[in-house]
């Protein structure tokens, strides 16, 4: 049987296009470190919780080995780290609800964590070691970014409030965006599809410190509790568990971003909601990560830059088009033949955006109508 993680690397094992700054479909190892700041006196309560946990993660598919260290100088410091067989199933672990309800009897006994996800580009040792390095898939080549870490979360409102809620994201004072020295919010961008936000931070230095930078700005504070009523999922931002889950269940990671090298005056940014056929998503981003790194190789096409961010089944791509979207939509969503489109509408829910039956040449004008998502608002900081 065809694992998760051989169906998304196998056609891409190939050299990666020095467009993408960043990817999770290049199929290599992938080498997770937590940081963990555990209560005074919880350490025993924590290891326990640890050893509950080790036994149920050596179970979920992709999972390779994972590493519990204490510091010998804090014994409140603790580290985790985990090697996975690539990055897509460690990702369908942690944005699970399983992986949601199975850390938290980890919640009481800890103070703070930090999450770094890296991929495996060398490894050094003796000649086991370096026969089995051998064997294993390594990034090929070093990454080039721009600077920025982008990230997203989405959520739902209850039906009838869409525009009440989109009144009330779209009037709010922007927060500092000055978080430290070396940390800046750089620009966000806010949209809507029916019931569902999505919103979108492009953050220069470290995201952690933005996010709880933002989390504090009273005006912030302000709009999070005004729409508290009208979310489908409760949360007391004054409960730390409440709004740990609700953040969790939220957070829509970037999985992949591409380039094309180039600046426009007249680019737009606008957002795409691609709802995934069951257990398809996956698929579904990599799908439009294969043809985005197409469109930024084409120096004359309208795609200037293009995010990608997933989670379970539910895929919305973030991209900023030369001059319209409308007179020509297939370049930029990839559907330049029926072969394409085709291959496209086989991985979405049909039902969910109207689209049953097998795609005609009317096909990209009608993925856009019903994909596009409504801008509520897009801002930049300053000098970003």
């Amino acid at each position: 049987m065809t694992t998760t993680s051989e169906r998304v690397t196998e056609s891409l094992r190939r050299q990666v296009s020095q467009r993408v700054s960043q990817s999770v479909f290049d199929g290599s190892r992938l080498r997770v470190v937590l940081l963990v700041d555990v209560y005074d006196g919880a350490q025993q309560q924590f290891l326990e919780a640890y050893e509950q946990l080790c036994n149920q993660v050596a179970s979920v598919p992709g999972h390779v080995s994972d590493q519990l260290c204490q510091s010998i100088e804090n014994p409140s410091q603790w580290l985790i780290t985990s090697e996975w067989e690539s990055a897509p199933p460690f990702l369908t672990w942690v944005n699970s609800e399983e992986h949601v309800q199975m850390v938290r009897p980890l919640h009481d006994c800890v103070r703070d964590t930090r999450s770094l996800r890296f991929h495996i580009v060398r490894e050094t040792g003796g000649p086991a070691v370096e026969a089995e390095a051998g064997e294993r898939r390594l990034q090929t080549s070093p990454r080039i970014g721009d600077g920025l870490i982008r990230h997203a979360l989405t959520f739902t409102v209850k039906p009838g409030s869409e525009e009440k809620v989109a009144k009330i994201l779209a009037d709010y004072a922007a927060p500092e965006p000055r978080v430290d020295d070396t940390t800046r919010l750089c620009r966000t961008s806010l949209f809507m599809h029916g019931n569902r936000v999505v919103r979108a931070v492009e953050v220069r230095g470290d995201l952690l410190a933005a996010l709880r930078h933002v989390a504090r700005q009273p005006e912030v504070r302000a709009v999070e509790e005004a729409i508290n009523p009208y979310l489908e999922q409760d949360r007391d931002l004054d409960d730390p568990d409440s709004a740990r889950v609700f953040f969790t269940r939220a957070a829509l990671p970037a999985v992949h971003h591409v380039t094309a090298g180039q600046e426009s005056p007249d680019a737009v940014r606008h957002a795409l909601y691609y709802p995934a056929r069951e257990g398809s998503g996956l698929r579904l981003a990599e799908l439009l990560a294969r043809q985005d790194e197409a469109a930024a190789d084409d120096p004359q096409g309208p795609v200037l830059r293009s995010t990608i961010f997933q989670r379970d089944d539910i895929v919305v791509r973030l991209v900023d088009v030369r001059g319209g979207l409308d007179a020509d939509p297939g370049p930029v969503l990839g559907l330049t033949d029926r072969a394409r489109a085709a291959e496209l509408t086989a991985l979405l829910d049909g039902g969910a955006l109207g689209m049953d039956g097998s795609p005609g040449d009317e096909a990209p004008a009608r993925l856009l109508t019903v994909a596009r998502m409504d801008l509520v608002t897009d801002r930049r900081a300053p000098d970003a």
